[in-house]
């Protein structure tokens, strides 16, 4: 908080829609969700863009783990809205997960590209 600047209630925050819903993330559920953003969109990565992502929980914000079962998603397609092109995740699961895939295999893709870069971590292990 900077000098000058008034901590907002819970209430408040509500009020204001800025309340972070559920349990806060650990260092490590930190870390993963850094990675996984770090990665851009997934599905802009799927049709050759690379563009700056946010978190989207797949299974919302207070079950064991949820904080690492995460999509890294740009606005447009996380939440901007749209039922076409780019069709946005919230509000239109349905219409999402018919054009670009479920969550599941979006994350199964994520957890491999995620694996993949962890192979290049340690310059031991790069391939040439």
């Amino acid at each position: 908080m900077r000098n000058g600047e008034l901590k907002l209630s819970t209430k408040e925050q509500k009020e204001k829609g800025m309340a972070l819903r559920g349990r806060t993330p650990n260092k490590k559920e930190i870390a993963h969700m850094s990675k996984v953003a770090d990665l851009g969109c997934i599905v802009c990565r799927n049709n050759g863009f690379i563009t700056p992502a946010e978190i989207h929980h797949t299974e919302g914000k207070t079950q064991k783990n949820a904080h690492l079962k995460v999509l890294p998603l740009c606005f447009y397609h996380h939440r901007m809205g749209g039922d076409k092109n780019p069709i946005s995740r919230h509000p239109h699961k349905k219409l999402f997960e018919e054009a670009y895939g479920t969550e599941k295999e979006l994350l199964e893709q994520v957890d491999k590209l995620l694996e993949k870069e962890n192979l290049y971590d340690d310059f031991d292990n790069l391939p040439f």
